[in-house]
């Protein structure tokens, strides 16, 4: 009878161990990551996109305050002898 009782106390100890180890190796996977942040991405994807939205903005309007849109009239003679 003792032996039953430690068989079935060690069994129901593996069982515990391995579903803790299980939880805690979990936690670290990219799903269990992702989980944990919570939305963080999705929150630093949409700063991300507004940070680029505004660089191109101020990028415009610097090109038009310094003229760089327009591209200046070449003629092909003038090249300076390089090709």
């Amino acid at each position: 009878m003792r032996r039953l009782f430690y068989v079935a106390f060690g069994a129901a100890a593996g069982v515990l161990v391995v579903r803790r180890v299980s939880a805690a190796a979990n936690k670290w996977t990219p799903e269990g990551l992702a989980a944990q942040a919570g939305g963080a991405g999705e929150r630093i994807a949409v700063w991300w996109a507004e940070v680029q939205a505004y660089a191109a903005q101020r990028e415009e309007e610097l090109r038009e305050a310094l003229g760089l849109d327009s591209t200046p009239e070449r003629d092909s003679e003038d090249d300076g002898g390089r090709r």
